[in-house]
């Protein structure tokens, strides 16, 4: 298949014009003047509120002015993520495409696709001349991948329609109608580097070729977490050998995905360091055998480093303990039956950096039961202020409750029958939707989300299954004929 081939055409053309702008999360300038000269070229309502967010208004085709009014809403930044081998510059560079089969990916880094393809379908369909609608409004937030600030500075009143479909979800056939709600836990400790004891051997331990992936939507897979695999090496060695020292740990870069390489240095006396090595071998073989059936593409590297000053050893031995102990996956399963056995709360260690006099640990940690969220974050405090550190939560997101009686779930589960001859399934998503937040200013709006097959997001194996695309565009087009006439 030929990338100029891609159907639905109108769609795979806005999102290749897309990929060709630099959207980084709280870097999306050139997008936000992009959408709103596109807009304006069209002779459109376009609107800029103060937070960045793009609104563009288009009226209603012939027979359907009296239908209600529908939100077609999406983010335009991205996550920008690539191979450690990989030369790209996010904030310059065009995402460069390429079909794999059935699949749309890209070359070395995230693909975009979350969500850019939401962004290529609302532009499709502010441009097409022969699909027929309601009035409709085309929103596009910024900001959503790094703590959807976007939508939470838009103001009550920027939106004005009776129904939202969310167009940010990565399983077609699957209609979503609740999210969790999510918060950010970091913990600093603070050292004075020392030099490493007489007779050190210093090595370098690389763990990389995970799967990694979204920490909300993928953290029911048991996927492996880098940052967990090397404290727990170092953990174990720390509890055989006296003379074990810290000086690097390097793992992970963004709050919403599980990591999927890393590395550290140790000083370990002359005299273990063939034990340290054998050790090292002896656990890349158990762990990979642990993850057998998630990641099988793990590579383990140890090699010997530079001489360097060291991590006081209470600091350092503290932290390990700390990442050993702290939760991290899934801590319980929703107990609604309505919602299908999802996730509802967990935990995910998604970075740590080490400077000259500070170990840096950035958490993520999601539910659907806000008091249950704040007890991850209490739980991880927790373990970390026992271990020395400071630790604090971001104010975070909220979830978004299942609306019973949701007049936009049946026009899209009805829909979705006739078009494809059985039912979707209608459930919650353990991460964060930007509906949440909407939910708290527009307490009647009534939303769904849904979108094309994306996998491995957050990562640079991003991909689209690209006839998902077709069935979806195709969906949203039955949708917008059956929206009900105003009161």
């Amino acid at each position: 298949m030929n990338k100029n081939d891609l159907q639905p055409a109108a769609v795979f053309e806005q999102f290749a014009k897309i990929n060709e702008i630099p959207r980084p999360s709280k870097h999306e300038e050139q997008m936000i003047e992009y959408l709103k000269q596109w807009g304006e070229s069209r002779g459109l309502d376009t609107q800029v509120d103060e937070t960045g967010n793009v609104i563009i208004r288009k009226g209603a085709t012939p027979g359907y002015e009296n239908r209600r009014t529908v939100i077609l809403q999406s983010h335009m930044d991205m996550v920008c993520d690539k191979l450690v081998d990989v030369d790209f510059d996010f904030d310059h560079d065009a995402i460069k495409t390429y079909v794999d089969g059935e699949w749309l990916t890209a070359e070395g880094t995230t693909l975009g696709a979350d969500d850019g393809i939401g962004c290529a379908m609302e532009l499709a369909l502010l441009d097409a001349t022969d699909i027929e609608h309601g009035p409709i409004e085309c929103v596009f937030t910024r900001d959503e991948e790094t703590g959807l600030s976007g939508a939470e500075g838009m103001k009550s009143g920027f939106m004005t329609g009776d129904y939202l479909i969310n167009l940010d979800s990565e399983d077609e056939g699957e209609i979503f109608v609740s999210c969790a709600g999510g918060r950010n836990t970091q913990a600093r400790f603070t050292f004075k580097r020392e030099a490493a004891p007489a007779g050190s051997f210093f090595l370098r331990g690389q763990l990389k070729g995970l799967v990694g992936g979204h920490s909300g939507d993928d953290i029911n897979k048991k996927r492996a977490n880098a940052i967990k695999l090397l404290a727990r090496f170092i953990f174990m060695e720390m509890k055989r050998y006296e003379g074990i020292r810290l000086a690097q740990f390097h793992s992970g870069k963004l709050h919403n995905a599980i990591p999927r390489d890393g590395e550290f240095i140790i000083a370990v006396p002359n005299d273990l360091k063939e034990n340290v090595r054998a050790d090292w071998n002896i656990f890349a073989a158990d762990v990979e055998d642990e993850f057998h059936v998630t990641d099988t593409q793990m590579v383990w590297l140890m090699e010997s480093a530079d001489a360097q000053p060291v991590i006081e050893a209470p600091v350092a031995r503290n932290f390990i303990w700390a990442v050993q102990a702290v939760d991290n996956g899934i801590y319980a399963i929703c107990q609604d039956e309505a919602l299908g056995g999802m996730v509802e709360t967990s935990s995910n260690i998604a970075a740590v950096h080490t400077t000259d006099s500070e170990i840096n640990v950035l958490s993520s940690q999601r539910s659907n039961v806000m008091s249950n969220l704040d007890n991850m974050c209490y739980t991880f405090q927790a373990a970390f202020e026992l271990a020395g550190a400071k630790a604090v939560s971001s104010d975070g997101y909220p979830a978004w409750k299942m609306r019973a009686d949701s007049k936009l779930t049946e026009i899209v589960v009805d829909t979705y029958k006739r078009l494809f001859g059985k039912a979707p399934v209608v459930r919650g998503i353990h991460a964060g939707l930007e509906c949440g937040l909407f939910s708290e200013r527009y307490p009647n709006l009534d939303m769904v989300s849904f979108g094309p097959t994306l996998r491995f997001v957050h990562t640079p194996d991003e991909r689209l299954l690209i006839p998902t695309v077709q069935m979806v565009w195709d969906h949203l087009q039955a949708i917008l004929k059956e929206i009900p006439a105003k009161d």
